[in-house]
């Protein structure tokens, strides 16, 4: 294999591994009853979580739900350059669990 050829391979696989690595995060909205109340929440996914809102929200659901929440469901799944807009609006719920 040429030199240059093996270059970009190292190359592709050490973006991969950076990329395979960062962190996930999603935004949800959850419930709890009697009395009623609601939140709107950012947490950190593991990694198998973030392919998609339905490995998201068995990741979540888990979570939450050992306090008595339950997710009613997931806005979006996002990288770390996401989590400053959504701080201020997530409050006390801001990578609470």
């Amino acid at each position: 294999m040429k030199p240059h050829r093996i270059l970009a391979l190292v190359a592709l696989l050490v973006l991969s591994a950076g990329m395979a690595e960062a962190a996930c995060y999603a935004d949800y909205k959850a419930k709890r009853d009697n009395p009623l109340r609601l939140h709107y929440g950012v947490i950190e996914l593991p990694d198998q979580a973030c392919s998609g809102a339905q490995a998201a929200a068995q990741a979540i659901s888990g979570r939450i739900g050992r306090d008595g929440w339950t997710l009613l469901n997931v806005m979006s799944i996002f990288g770390p350059e996401g989590l400053d807009e959504r701080r201020a609006s997530a409050g006390q719920f801001y990578l609470r669990y």
